[in-house]
């Protein structure tokens, strides 16, 4: 009988990975699953060969989106156990990232963003209601003013991720244009999160049980 088993891969972003651990004596662990090639990932620049890699996914998708914004500040986050955790960030400093390590909750832009699945745009982090006031603390001693929040959506519009950027004044919407740019950048991000997930992550827990039960010499 299998039994729940926690993995935890450590790559440029981590990630943690639940899946049932393998039948007693399996000789593969995951026997019915289909492997596919990497969903396009349209208006990100990556280097060649790493299209595969999460933490250089995760590096151009920030880029894209701060680019979207015109601002040099924002963070990525993947869903961990229910909660964001903090990925990768730009132009944040150490008391923002270690304030929102983890979100659990939507008293932030990213945490409504989450719960609502849709782009959530803070205007004036000052007055916004959204914050609790430790939240809006952190945030505005980091030069934040506004925030627009954007999910990671897998194909079946599951969030696996947020990416975030933040700006030093206060501002508007953003345009049609924008907001369509970044629904799609987290749709395609989505996807090849969804797709690393169950296809890079999962090949190297079968190289892993694979060498766990090879036959001694």
């Amino acid at each position: 009988m299998s039994q729940q088993c926690n993995v935890k891969l450590h790559t440029l972003a981590d990630a943690v990975v639940r899946v049932p651990a393998p039948d007693r004596d399996a000789r593969l662990w995951f026997p019915a699953r289909r492997r596919h090639d990497p969903p396009r990932l349209p208006g990100l620049s990556l280097e060649p060969g790493s299209r595969g890699a999460q933490g250089a996914v995760l590096k151009a998708v920030l880029h894209r989106v701060l680019s979207i914004a015109q601002t040099p500040m924002g963070n990525v986050q993947l869903l961990d156990g229910g909660r964001l955790h903090l990925a990768r960030h730009a132009g944040l400093n150490g008391y923002f990232t270690e304030f929102f390590a983890f979100v659990d909750g939507s008293t932030t832009a990213c945490g409504q963003a989450a719960a609502q699945r849709r782009q959530v745009t803070v205007g004036d982090v000052a007055s916004a209601e959204v914050f609790d006031e430790a939240s809006r603390h952190a945030i505005l001693q980091a030069g934040s003013r506004a925030a627009h929040s954007v999910p990671l959506t897998s194909g079946s519009g599951a969030i696996l991720g947020m990416v975030s950027s933040h700006h030093e004044r206060p501002m508007a919407d953003f345009t049609t244009a924008q907001l369509a740019a970044f629904q799609q950048t987290g749709a395609h991000t989505g996807r090849w999160l969804s797709w690393h997930w169950n296809t890079v992550v999962l090949d190297a827990l079968e190289r892993l049980h694979a060498t766990a039960t090879r036959p001694p010499y």
